[in-house]
């Protein structure tokens, strides 16, 4: 019997498996989430590098909220992460959202990103 770890694992392969092969050139928004916190990045997979990126563990996060584990938190992350980016000039995404379900603060992070200006 798999494990939980393992279970994730898979899931996790298979979801960013999908989206490299639909992404095309497009650049992927990676999210990630914690118990705590929830961090976000811009990746160009061509380059291998990362063009832009967020969390709510920064200091101007940190201030204004209460804690990073919440909607609210995932809606600054994903607004600050599409002002980066577009400001890099991304402009088209594909959101990669590893193992999580699109549900909850995932689901905030990339509504706020798309009224941020990215298109995904």
């Amino acid at each position: 019997m798999a494990t939980l770890a393992d279970r994730t694992a898979r899931r996790t392969a298979k979801v960013r498996r999908n989206v490299r092969r639909s992404a095309g050139d497009r650049a992927r928004l990676s999210v990630f989430r914690s118990s705590k916190h929830i961090y976000a990045q811009v990746i160009d997979d061509r380059q291998g590098g990362t063009i832009a990126s967020a969390s709510s563990l920064e200091k101007e996060m940190r201030t204004t909220l209460k804690t990073g584990a919440n909607i609210e938190a995932a809606k600054a992350v994903g607004k600050r992460v599409a002002e980066r980016a577009v400001a890099k000039g991304v402009k088209e995404v594909v959101f990669d959202r590893g193992g999580c379900l699109y549900h909850g603060r995932v689901k905030a992070l990339a509504e706020a990103a798309r009224e941020g200006g990215l298109k995904f």
